[in-house]
């Protein structure tokens, strides 16, 4: 036996803690009316989860706690119920031998559930009963009235009950629960793809962005590359070529000095001469004016190589600021001036929100859009304004250039004069022959030569300007690399340089490259800084962290999407494993009660035939007919239309055929034969799959003393699979318990009970 005691505690008319124990098979309860003996019944669905009020005679849980009594008896609070099972044989699934589900009821209509003293759900209690075939309602819990329920109910209603007898309804509630999961993973798939819809246009975006900011690292990289091989070599040139210069120098220099401390002791000797005259003192002045016009256009011609260096940076500098004038939309803008503009449009927003006249606010709104126009305009010109400066710049060393060429020019014409006067007076002196003529000589071979190395040196001064030129480049671009790529541009001087062997490039090797290879590199730096300019580089740290966090939380959506169609598909399936193994049950539940059926009808009308049928039951379609309103031919249609696809609904139809009578149909029978029918089949669907207990609220009221028998021969025979609780006045099955519990109503209205153990007082009696 699993049912051991049932214990209530201010549940309706039974004020006080009462316990029935149930050690025998059948247990009956009786009483006259309104003693409380359906109470013990409704208790009995209280504590197994029962919800609805009116099966319980009740319209508020209130009505269901004692509410006090004429013998004053004070109400009380609350209404417990507790029910106690044998679990030896793990008929719940817990791992307790015992296991006590208690649910008590307050004032305020709230419930609390415990299992074996501690708060659970109602979820699950009906969990843990419904893995044991026991539930609030069913087959297994007939009250008073209900006997012939199963007759009078529809097809589909039937179904549910042999359902729920044949042990279905965990599967139907896992059947429910997957249904509700696939509901909810259907309705986040949605909501993933809905997100991932959402994010893709801005992932999109973000894939551009990345790309182009790879493509801009590349370059940079590329550039690089390009920088150190670049100022790896063009340091060693100027560096190779200063120490050439030093070197070219030297020996001229040396010479000169030599030339002019002789021309020096030559002159000193002809000044000493008494043949010196006005000629030779002219040749001397000429050649003194000669010395000065040699350093001013030396002085003349670095200047024009400092200007010409000048002039290139400067022309470099305008292109740039050109190109940044075609991008002026992405300009700079210092965030003080924005704050600035942000304090105008405050003020005047504050200004005109104090303001009630509409003509007054446009004109506030006016100076509002003026001074963002102004404010745009201004940086636009900013740039446009660093042009004309370049533009100024380059045109006052175009004129200084061009001075400076016009008084080199009048230099050389100077100079070619005074080469002209030298040469005549030379001539004139040459002409006369006196004593100083070998000292004259060898002071004209020396100004020859002092002239050749003038000129030799006027050379090497012009490689030294042009390289001082090579340097300001050199410097400029060493500064515009670190601009673009940082200061690691400043270390191009400890690196090694790698041929495309693998070789390590000397100082030697370098210089004996053509230099027109420089030149290309040159070229090809300019190109991949314009080419970085226009793609843009700011922010870019800042779209690769973010087109990172958008794509994994587009993966992650992804997996979660997959994990969903999976779980989705695993859901359907167990759905459809479910609804087969709820088919195949039922068919064979079916069989099982169609044999027991007709044995119990045969015995309770002594013959004759009965069955149940399972049939399928399918909506007729509404005819359209002239008749009809438009609004009713419509509704037809679409119900057509709706219902075109819709399953048929499955039911249980009952077939009898009682024994000397022509009867088939049930709403042919009289009410005993209703109720021996109905009970008759019940029996029979608990005989197929047994519940722990049953319960029958006076289902034999309706029978005869003839009928009664049968009926106490049926409830022995059920009671050897089920434990059988009684509320009967019957005599016949009173005979047929084991233990009788007799229920009582005093002058207080509180229920009482007295109980008689027959098998004990036999033994007394004996």
């Amino acid at each position: 036996m699993y049912l051991k005691s049932l214990e209530l505690g201010g549940f309706k008319s039974f004020a006080k803690k009462t316990e029935l124990t149930f050690g025998a098979p059948i247990t009956a309860v009786v009483g006259p009316n309104g003693s409380g003996k359906s109470n013990i019944v409704e208790a009995f669905r209280f504590v197994l989860g029962e919800q609805s009020l009116k099966s319980m005679r009740g319209k508020r849980g209130e009505d269901l706690i004692w509410n006090g009594g004429g013998g004053g008896a004070n109400r009380t609070n609350r209404a417990g119920v507790k029910i106690v099972f044998d679990n030896s044989k793990r008929l719940l699934n817990v791992d307790f031998d015992e296991v006590s589900i208690e649910r008590v009821v307050y004032r305020d209509s709230v419930s609390e559930y415990l299992i074996n003293g501690t708060v659970v759900r109602l979820k699950d209690v009906i969990e843990l009963l419904a893995n044991a075939h026991i539930g609030a309602s069913g087959h297994h819990i007939i009250s008073q009235g209900e006997a012939d329920h199963i007759l009078l109910a529809s097809p589909k209603e039937r179904k549910e009950m042999i359902e729920d007898a044949l042990g279905l309804k965990i599967y139907q509630y896992k059947k429910r629960e997957s249904e509700r999961k696939l509901e909810k993973t259907k309705e986040n798939i949605g909501q993933v793809n809905s997100l991932r819809k959402e994010i893709a246009p801005h992932l999109r975006f973000l894939k551009k962005q990345v790309e182009k900011v790879e493509k801009t690292l590349q370059l940079k990289e590329e550039l690089r590359h390009l920088y150190r091989e670049y100022l790896w070599r063009e340091n060693h040139y100027i560096d190779f070529k200063k120490e050439e210069v030093v070197l070219q120098k030297r020996e001229p220099e040396e010479k000169l000095k030599k030339i002019e401390n002789e021309l020096i002791s030559v002159k000193r000797t002809i000044s000493e001469s008494p043949g010196v005259d006005k000629k030779r003192s002219e040749l001397i002045a000429i050649e003194g004016k000669l010395n000065d016009v040699r350093t001013k256009r030396d002085a003349f011609s670095r200047e024009a190589g400092r200007i010409e260096g000048e002039l290139g940076s400067l022309t470099r500098l305008m292109e740039k600021a050109k190109r940044d004038l075609s991008r002026a939309d992405d300009a700079v803008v210092p965030i003080s001036k924005v704050k600035d503009l942000y304090g105008v449009i405050e003020r005047e927003i504050v200004s005109a929100e104090k303001i009630e006249d509409l003509g007054t606010i446009r004109s506030i709104f006016s100076k509002i859009k003026n001074a963002i126009k102004d404010f745009i305009e201004s940086h636009r010109a900013n740039t446009s304004g660093e042009i004309n400066d370049f533009e100024k710049e380059i045109g006052n060393l175009d004129s200084q250039k061009k001075e400076l060429e016009i008084k080199t020019d009048d230099l050389k014409k100077e100079e070619e004069s005074f080469y002209a006067s030298y040469n005549e007076i030379k001539t004139s002196i040459e002409a006369e022959k006196d004593k100083s003529r070998d000292a004259e000589k060898r002071m004209f071979e020396l100004m020859a030569e002092q002239k050749e190395i003038y000129a030799s040196l006027s050379l090497i001064k012009d490689k030294e300007g042009r390289l001082a030129i090579l340097k300001d480049e050199f410097e400029r671009e060493v500064k515009e690399g670190a601009m673009i790529l940082g200061r690691e541009v400043f270390d191009y001087s400890k690196q090694e340089l790698v041929g495309e062997s693998g070789e390590v490039i000397t100082k030697e090797v370098s210089n004996l490259e053509p230099r027109n290879n420089q030149e290309d590199r040159l070229r090809l730096i300019q190109k991949h800084k314009v080419r970085i300019e226009d793609a843009g580089l700011g922010g870019g740290d800042d779209v690769l962290k973010e087109y990172k966090e958008v794509s994994e939380h587009d993966a992650f959506l992804e997996k979660e999407l997959s994990d969903l169609e999976q779980s989705s598909d695993s859901l359907q399936k167990l759905i459809e494993e479910l609804d087969e193994k709820l088919t195949i049950e039922f068919k064979n539940g079916v069989l099982k009660i169609n044999a027991q059926f007709e044995s119990f009808f045969t015995l309770m009308f002594g013959g004759g035939k009965a069955a149940i049928r399972v049939e399928e039951e399918t909506k007729q379609k509404k005819k359209i007919n002239e008749t009809m309103s438009d609004e009713e031919s419509q509704l037809a249609i679409l119900e057509e239309v709706e219902g075109g696809d819709t399953k048929p609904e499955i039911g249980i139809e009952i077939e009898i055929k009682l024994p000397r009578k022509n009867i088939k149909g049930l709403e042919m029978l009289s009410g005993g034969e209703r109720a021996l029918t109905s009970i008759a089949l019940l029996f029979a669907i608990s005989q197929v799959n047994p519940p722990p207990f049953i319960i029958l609220d006076e289902t034999d009221a309706a029978l005869d003393e003839a009928n009664s028998r049968k009926y106490g021969d049926m409830i022995e025979s059920l009671s050897k699979l089920s434990q059988l609780i009684l509320i009967t006045h019957n005599r016949e099955t009173m005979s047929r318990a084991g233990v009788l519990y007799g229920v009582t109503m005093g002058q207080d209205g509180v229920s009482k009970l007295l109980s008689v153990a027959f098998e004990e007082a036999v033994q007394v009696a004996k």
